[in-house]
């Protein structure tokens, strides 16, 4: 059974830092790509992040770009999200998933999802 469990959430100050986790298992780690994907209330499913696993490519959303690193730890099937200079508007639930084939691409296309970490920045 794939799982996929994030952590790291909280209440941070702008300017702030968080790093994210997600926890995976259940798939062979490296031939899947993993992204994290934030979703703001009233607002669509917006991708942050991802990381190929398969060879170490990251992409970025433009909201993000500059401010957040996507890492992975192979040794413990975890995936980070490094989150500087934190704005009010990254406030949303963050969401990692999983895909054997979508390298960066919208949200539908994930199979595999977490059940979300809160991240709420407050100005």
């Amino acid at each position: 059974e794939v799982q996929l469990v994030e952590s790291g959430g909280g209440l941070v100050q702008a300017g702030g830092s968080l790093r994210l986790s997600c926890v995976a298992s259940g798939f062979t780690f490296d031939s899947y790509v993993i992204g994290w994907f934030r979703q703001a209330p009233g607002k669509e499913r917006e991708g942050v992040a991802s990381i190929n696993l398969s060879d170490g490519t990251t992409y970025y959303g433009d909201s993000v770009k500059g401010r957040s690193t996507i890492s992975s730890d192979k040794s413990k099937n975890t995936v980070y999200l490094q989150m500087d200079s934190l704005k009010p508007e990254d406030t949303a639930v963050y969401y990692c998933a999983a895909d054997d084939n979508t390298i960066w691409g919208p949200a539908q296309l994930y199979e595999y999802w977490g059940q979300g970490t809160q991240v709420t920045v407050s100005s």
